[in-house]
């Protein structure tokens, strides 16, 4: 009886503790995987091996190639994107109080709205004290930029040092398994590791054939601002579910300031990008690169969403596919003693 309490008290505490943790394991938990799909890639660049079987580049140089690598393509696509970006983006700032008026010109005419109002109008028919909402609006997301900004530092340096610790880390916790089953471990990691690499690869993919398609769509329609619309579209891609929605509500949003009939055309074409992405592509993508059926990630899709929201839905396909090696192997042994039993 002293040990049953026991034993529900000391697992009523780890589960507490782990709830209250919870922020800080899914940043350990994104960083493990941003580490398992460059694992691969660490591994190429490694390679060739000298006769001894030891690498010729160490591991920490091969992790640091690939992250200049990235900061290289990073400024690479800034150099690119930025400059039209900024002054697409500072044109249409100071054409806004154009637009506005345009908008308001709209509504009156379908009886949407009875008299133009203006920015002092507005200013003065606030509510009382919503200055004071709109400073604590502000310093929230100022305070919620920085806890992400930190966020994403955390996971660059911890991704860093989970690549450079794989191995010991992987033969520590090998060493808790029985030695039975230890083979079947390395089988199941490995696959795990190839598994999340070819997620993060489809997600890059995802997000550029998103940001292409738009940029040239709305570039013939002649949708202004177009770069901004499609860099909003491709990093919206990474985001399932609503990601591709705050694309197409943006480019509509820009668009109607010109016409009704192009927003018209802007909504159905990304309506039907949309349709693409989210029935074609994506389940096609990560069913040909992850090994992931479309049943099973729209499933995710929807479970992570509920559980975790966008965190979840981000982190449900890669989930997914961990736990889909993790059911195969268990499946692939349990078999394999069924085997063995008929046969004695």
């Amino acid at each position: 009886m002293v040990r049953t309490v026991l034993t529900v008290a000391f697992v009523s505490l780890l589960v507490a503790a782990l709830w209250a943790a919870r922020e800080a394991l899914l940043l350990i938990y994104v960083s493990a995987l941003i580490a398992m799909g460059f694992a691969p890639i660490v591994r190429i660049i490694q390679q060739p091996r000298k006769p001894s079987g030891r690498s010729r580049i160490p591991r920490a140089f091969a992790i640091l190639v690939i992250y200049l690598a990235i900061v290289a393509v990073a400024v690479l696509l800034g150099l690119m994107v930025v400059p039209p970006l900024v002054e697409q983006a500072t044109r249409l700032w100071s054409d806004l109080p154009h637009y506005f008026d345009r908008l308001q010109t709209f509504l009156i005419n379908y009886k949407l709205l009875t008299h133009r109002v203006t920015l002092q109008e507005a200013v003065q028919n606030a509510p009382a004290g919503a200055g004071g909402n709109a400073v604590e609006t502000v310093m929230l997301a100022l305070w919620g930029l920085i806890g992400g900004l930190f966020g994403v530092i955390t996971i660059l340096i911890l991704s860093f040092y989970f690549l450079v610790e794989a191995e010991s880390l992987f033969n520590y916790v090998t060493k808790f398994l029985p030695a039975a089953n230890r083979a079947q471990f390395k089988t199941a990691s490995r696959e795990a590791v190839l598994k999340v690499s070819a997620w993060l690869r489809a997600q890059l993919i995802l997000a550029g054939v998103m940001g292409v398609f738009a940029a040239v769509g709305l570039g013939l329609m002649g949708e202004p601002y177009f770069y901004v619309v499609a860099l909003i579209a491709a990093v919206g891609e990474t985001i399932p579910i609503i990601g591709p929605i705050i694309g197409g509500i943006t480019a509509v949003t820009v668009a109607i300031t010109q016409s009704p009939a192009l927003a018209l055309k802007v909504g159905v074409y990304f309506l039907v990008l949309h349709q693409l992405e989210a029935n074609i592509l994506v389940p096609k993508i990560m069913e040909r690169r992850v090994g992931v059926s479309p049943v099973t990630v729209m499933v995710a899709l929807l479970i992570g969403g509920a559980l975790l929201g966008l965190i979840g839905a981000i982190l449900a396909i890669p989930t997914a596919a961990i736990l889909s090696v993790a059911v195969d192997e268990f499946t692939a042994k349990r078999d394999t003693q069924t085997q063995m039993v008929r046969a004695e």
